[in-house]
């Protein structure tokens, strides 16, 4: 196996490649103004450390993956085409209206709450870029008023007109019945024919997302239509810069639904957080490979924390609902939580509670923390780890970036040490100390909101810093180990190479399994049968356009069941792909019984309220060779710490400077244990052992953190 992937932050842009047996970490810093000018850099260190060039190495490589943040520029900069909006006749106010929620969403929680300075955001399509079209379907599909073709002309003229460089439809009801939204776009392509110059795309809301209620739906397609001219641009330009390297099969792009397709079966909106997905993805593969049970992913890089959820049961943890930016869409989504609390995380004086607040404003890449000497002026979470001595100034990122302590001392000072009437070192512990409590508070939140407890869950830090704040993660957690996984400063572009091609198709639904008034159970299996099929013929379509046969493509049934009319769904994954007895019907109800009462507690489970299927999924995959994980308990080896190549003074919260030992990659063989307070430097990243804590390297370069009562089971 031979693959390249690469996932593009905020800050670095990490390459992974698999070359045969060996497996090569690359990093650089993400070039915002030309992506593709990071993603040479990046896979040049790569190809360095196995001594091809890379038009040589691109040429024999299987595939090249990417997750992208190009969505995510796009969107936080305001850069796209000017959308017009098709929607039905009485219904010209569900954009704008927003559910009533629009000056919230995608804020913090403080934010929220501050109503007398709420703001929405600039709408992508504003009211004068609204029209309406007569046509009405009910909630059962049936036409309730016959699509007036003549005003579907008139209204589409009018919106070309004043300027319209996309379209998008969104009828109400067209996820039940679609017949209206698909005559509009045949219309649309006999006024407007794709090959006119000037042409420009229509999306169809049922076709981007297959759920109902009207404004998720709406303001998805509206971002993928907003999103779709940069994406286009710009994955083709990334497209072209492999061509003129040697790289001749398609590019496959990172999905945030899990998967990845190549570029022409991928939507705009689809990209969007697709690199913290990749590292969730990545850890499902370690977590089932090296047998680690319950799994939180926690990928720490220079711009945000993500956390992500990896159940033993192999229930996906999705997001039908996320918000992106700030609008709610309707997209099946990896459930991820983003904390602002990166490396490159600003740390700035909190006058109401006289401390410091971390994020989530970030200095990125470009200029970065102020330590990177690029012109960055305000204080970061790197600088004061730099300043508590748990970085190498001459040795980071592998020499690539060296940092001045003058910079981060100067920023501390002038910024937080006057207001906070402390000492620059009690400055940076308190940065320290924040940022970890930060980390451990919305991993806590975001377990036990879920049913969850920390303790029953392994839990992962990789990215860029993840290691480096393992241990104080782990104390404000209360938990007793952690896991640094196996390439973990590029884990998300290690997952970015080990996911399935794969396309998930939903539709919403109304199926009662068990009706508590009548004592009556689910019947109609043809019905519900027809659903899958449909679901199933898409998803094979989308990997046939893609070159795969339909013998390759497997099937996972998924349904999101609730009892009566709660507010919480479950996904259950069935493993029946069909339903045609009674038997089947009550194996179904059993086995979402035992997974509610998994997640909520045994008695929680409700069904003389009734159960209800909410939605019906399927994802249509194409396995792929994957990297393979090892096993990562320490089976009984052993072996003393190297010599360490240095020593310098670290400070640690709730300790008085102590002299630290500093070691080299020599410390990741497996079995070396290393009491703290120590301070590995690789090549990749830092390993920070605080005192208390004990240092167990595991195979593939796995790093346990283990507090000192605590033992590894074998």
């Amino acid at each position: 196996m031979k693959r390249v992937s690469v996932d593009i932050g905020g800050t670095f842009t990490d390459c992974f490649v698999v070359w045969d047996d060996q497996y090569i970490e690359g990093k650089a810093l993400t070039t915002h103004h030309n992506l593709s000018q990071g993603f040479n850099d990046a896979l040049a260190d790569a190809c360095k450390q196995i001594g091809l060039d890379a038009p040589v190495l691109l040429s024999q490589v299987d595939s090249v993956r990417y997750a992208t943040t190009l969505g995510t520029n796009a969107l936080i900069e305001r850069k796209g085409p000017r959308v017009g909006a098709l929607v039905t006749t009485g219904f010209k106010s569900t954009i704008p209206l927003s559910r009533a929620r629009g000056y919230g969403e995608g804020l913090s929680e403080g934010e929220q709450m501050d109503i007398p300075n709420a703001k929405r955001p600039p709408p992508i399509v504003p009211i004068p870029m609204i029209r309406e079209v007569r046509e009405r379907i009910d909630y059962l599909g049936q036409v309730f008023w016959t699509l007036d073709e003549d005003d579907v002309r008139l209204r589409i003229r009018e919106l070309v007109d004043v300027g319209a460089e996309a379209l998008v439809v969104a009828f109400t009801n067209s996820v039940v019945n679609p017949a209206h939204e698909l005559r509009v776009r045949e219309i649309f392509l006999e006024e407007y024919p794709g090959h006119l110059l000037g042409a420009i795309p229509m999306l169809l809301s049922h076709q981007v997302a297959g759920r109902k209620g009207e404004y998720a739906r709406s303001s998805s397609t509206i971002l993928d239509a907003f999103l779709h001219q940069t994406m286009y641009h710009g994955l083709g330009t990334l497209e072209l810069n492999l061509r003129t390297q040697g790289y001749e099969k398609p590019m496959l792009v990172s999905h945030n639904s899990g998967g990845m397709a190549q570029l022409n079966s991928t939507d705009a909106l689809q990209t969007v957080h697709s690199g913290p997905v990749s590292g969730v993805a990545a850890a499902e593969h370690l977590a089932s490979a090296a047998e680690l049970g319950n799994v939180v992913a926690t990928d720490m890089g220079g711009t945000s924390f993500d956390i992500g959820i990896v159940d033993q049961g192999g229930v996906k943890h999705y997001d039908f609902n996320p918000v992106i930016d700030r609008w709610l869409v309707s997209v099946p989504m990896v459930h991820l939580v983003t904390l602002g609390a990166g490396g490159g995380s600003i740390a700035r004086f909190d006058r109401m509670y006289k401390t410091v607040e971390i994020g989530p404003q970030s200095a990125g890449s470009d200029p970065g923390p102020a330590c990177y000497d690029r012109g960055g002026l305000k204080p970061t979470v790197t600088d004061a780890d730099l300043l508590l001595g748990y970085l190498d100034a001459k040795n980071y990122a592998n020499g690539r970036i060296p940092l001045n302590p003058r910079r981060s001392k100067q920023a501390i000072e002038e910024q937080l040490c006057d207001e906070l009437d402390l000492s620059l070192i009690e400055v940076c512990k308190l940065i320290k100390k924040q940022v970890d409590a930060s980390m451990a508070n919305g991993i806590a939140t975001e377990l036990r909101t879920r049913g969850y407890e920390p303790k029953d869950f392994t839990i992962l830090a990789y990215g860029g810093n993840g290691p480096l704040h393992a241990c104080g993660i782990a104390d404000a957690l209360g938990v007793k180990r952690i896991l640094a996984p196996p390439f973990s400063s590029v884990f998300s572009a290690c997952g970015a190479g080990n996911v399935n091609q794969m396309h998930i198709h939903e539709m919403s639904v109304w199926t009662v399994l068990f009706n508590p008034i009548t004592r009556s159970f689910f019947s109609d299996f043809d019905s519900f049968n027809r659903v899958v099929d449909e679901l199933e013929r898409r998803g094979r379509e989308d990997l046939q356009r893609q070159g795969m046969t339909a013998d390759q493509v497997k099937y996972r049934l998924e349904l999101d069941m609730r009892y009566g009319n709660q507010r919480v769904q479950t996904a259950v994954v069935s493993t029946l792909p069909r339903l045609k007895t009674q038997h089947d019907v009550l194996a179904l109800m059993d086995r979402f019984y035992q997974s509610y009462g998994e997640r909520f507690g045994e008695g929680s489970q409700s069904p003389e309220a009734g159960i209800r299927i909410n939605t019906i999924r399927v994802c249509s995959y194409v396995e792929q060779p994957t990297v393979k994980f090892s096993k990562l308990s320490l089976n009984g080896k052993s072996r003393p710490a190297p010599k360490p190549v240095s020593q310098r003074e670290c400070h640690f919260v709730g300790h008085l400077p102590l002299a630290t030992p500093i070691y080299n990659d020599e410390a990741l063989i497996e079995g070396t244990e290393i009491e703290g307070p120590a301070v590995v430097t690789t090549r990749a990243t830092t390993y920070l052992v605080e005192p208390n804590w004990k240092y167990h390297a595991a195979p593939q370069g796995a790093v346990w953190f283990i507090r000192q009562e605590a033992r590894i089971q074998p």
